[in-house]
């Protein structure tokens, strides 16, 4: 029968790693948060390029780093688990100290920098969900992953909004904001080195068979022999949709509600806010209590739940409806409860499915299939929009829910 887990606060950070790791994350995130929202911006600013110019750079860089992910999936799988988290850190400070040292108006150095900090981003989720996977087994790993996720939006919800106060110092505040970040990812690479976690893959147990994936999640519990990587194609296929939820309140809703519902820019702001809290304070709650299912399971009811949400949208930005704005927060929260849902369940599911000593292929190839999402994302959303809300709002509720279809196949 599936088993869930107890919330208790000292055993999540003991499954996340323990408390210098915790501390790390927090540090990392936090110092992450001063600079990743407002880099476009120090771009245009600082540097004098313009905004196209940078933002091309920006979104090349990103694609860029995911070639990095195979090298990291071996060697995770080499045993490889504090050292990789660490070497994401101190790779992005070195894109900091990069950044920093980008003449003003020299795209192509701005071009590396943002390359070598998109190569520590795109690093670092699969290394953190490795060592979680390490440290913690069963439905105690979803909680755990969970619970890193809430303090990483925590974090980087409190480093932005640190940085929109000193935004007011102008360009010098973006230098030293960035400075800050750099510093950060130096000493939460310190602490997360210091944690000395190795793993030996091919002495780990690899299976979870109390963990509650049994039931209709048929190969979920496949963890026997090591072997290659799962190839997960359908599942990573699915996931490169999923992730859209995670720019719709970023990029999607700011661009509707400003350009055609002609609201106030506050609404974007209070749904981003909104967002954030909703995400820190009931992530680890919702994927335990997710937990008395099978994780295959989960992820479909997340995209069923998502293609409500953009149905709502639909719904709520149709012409002739008189409460656009207020209506289209409303819905948020709904399209944020299925990010909620999805996030506790994917990694999760991977985690599961891969065998130990090919854990760390498995993750990197999640995160491409993530990384792709998020990088076309923008572009298919921008596309959309201008074709009116039945093109954008219905082709990603049709998109999810063959996601979802294909999940359970």
């Amino acid at each position: 029968m599936p088993t869930t887990t107890k919330l208790q606060p000292r055993a999540l950070v003991r499954a996340s790693g323990g408390p210098r790791y915790a501390v790390a994350l927090a540090v990392d995130a936090l110092g992450t948060g001063l600079l990743r929202p407002f880099l476009l911006l120090y771009g245009v600013t600082v540097l004098k390029l313009s905004a196209p110019v940078t933002g091309i750079a920006m979104t090349v860089a990103v694609v860029a780093g995911l070639v990095c992910m195979p090298a990291v999936g071996r060697w995770l799988d080499r045993g490889a688990r504090s050292t990789v988290v660490a070497a994401s850190m101190l790779v992005r400070a070195l894109g900091v100290a990069l950044l920093l040292a980008t003449p003003t108006g020299d795209v192509r150095l701005f071009a590396t920098a943002t390359l070598v900090l998109g190569i520590g981003s795109q690093a670092w989720p699969a290394a953190h969900a490795a060592v979680v996977a390490t440290v913690a087994h069963g439905r105690e790993r979803d909680a755990a992953l969970a619970a890193g996720r809430a303090l990483r939006n925590a974090g980087l919800g409190v480093g932005a909004l640190i940085a929109t106060v000193c935004l007011a110092g102008g360009t010098t505040a973006l230098q030293v904001l960035a400075a800050v970040t750099g510093l950060a990812c130096l000493a939460a690479a310190a602490l997360a080195w210091s944690v000395h976690l190795h793993a030996r893959p091919a002495a780990i147990p690899a299976g979870d068979g109390d963990d509650g994936d049994d039931g209709d999640d048929g190969d979920d519990g496949d963890d026997g022999d090591a072997g290659p990587a799962p190839r997960m194609r359908a599942l990573l296929a699915a996931n490169v949709i999923y992730v859209f939820c995670l720019n719709v309140p970023e990029i999607a809703l700011p661009l509707i509600l400003v350009t055609q519902l002609h609201a106030s820019p506050v609404w974007s702001a209070a749904i981003f806010v909104a967002n954030t809290v909703l995400v820190v304070t009931l992530q680890v709650p919702v994927t335990v209590l997710m937990s008395r299912f099978s994780r295959r399971s989960v992820l479909r009811l997340a995209g069923v739940v998502l293609a409500a949400s953009y149905l709502g949208f639909l719904a709520a930005t149709s012409p002739g409806h008189g409460w656009g704005a207020p209506a289209v927060a409303a819905v948020s929260v709904l399209c944020t409860i299925g990010e909620i849902i999805y996030a506790g369940s994917a990694t999760a599911l991977v985690t599961h499915l891969a065998p130990s000593p090919v854990l760390g292929r498995a993750l990197a190839r999640f995160e491409l299939s993530t990384g792709f999402g998020l990088a076309v994302s923008p572009t298919v959303i921008t596309a959309l929009a201008p074709l009116g809300p039945t093109a954008l709002w219905g082709s990603l509720a049709a998109a999810t829910l063959l996601a979802a279809t294909a999940v359970g196949a």
